[in-house]
């Protein structure tokens, strides 16, 4: 990521860490959460990196994690009915093309079984979805003009880092949560970036 050589360069809209934060999250809305299903498609590596990152804090949490493969509608539906069994369970959307497709179905199951939800964009909680905390969608082209701008002067792109998320964005539907019966705390709606009623 250093030094892509080549002539190649950009910007990654993934970043593995982050999935760490969307597990705190969920567990600083719903602090009795003990099980938690994270949404993936296995035959993507963010999909798969995100999840094992996750995986590697989830006992500091106290929480059990099940990985669901998302493949299908028929198959997120069939997973997450067979998930849910408790009052203490929670969802985690990763990125990825599946979780994007299957974005509405996600968000209505996470509704009809009462699950608080944690997703990578801000057009989820948009859409009715909980909490998102994610990469600022706008803020790498707006980084991209600074490197146009160097190579345009002569820079290789080869020498310029492909850099990753700088500016994260934390976006929480009220309605949702009042729906799920969730008090939010008044810590993390003061950092919320933005909150949609």
């Amino acid at each position: 990521m250093a030094r892509p050589g080549g002539n190649a360069t950009g910007f990654s809209f993934t970043e593995y860490g982050v999935s760490v934060k969307w597990l705190e999250l969920l567990k600083e809305i719903a602090p009795s959460l003990a099980r938690v299903a994270v949404l993936h498609d296995a035959r993507q590596a963010s999909g798969s990196g995100q999840f094992g990152a996750i995986q590697a804090v989830a006992p500091s949490f106290g929480v059990e994690l099940s990985p669901i493969d998302v493949r299908d509608a028929s198959d997120i539906e069939r997973a997450i009915a067979a998930f849910v069994r408790s009052a203490k369970a929670g969802l985690i959307i990763t990125t990825g093309q599946m979780t994007l497709v299957h974005r509405d179905l996600i968000i209505s199951l996470a509704a009809r079984y009462g699950l608080p939800a944690v997703y990578w964009n801000r057009f989820y909680p948009a859409a009715g979805g909980l909490i998102s905390y994610g990469p600022d969608p706008i803020d790498p082209y707006r980084r991209a003009a600074g490197y146009v701008d160097r190579i345009l002067k002569g820079e290789k792109p080869a020498d310029l880092p492909v850099q990753a998320p700088t500016k994260y964005e934390l976006v929480i539907n009220l309605k949702t949560a009042k729906a799920l019966g969730l008090t939010l705390p008044p810590t993390l709606l003061a950092r919320t970036d933005e909150v949609i009623e």
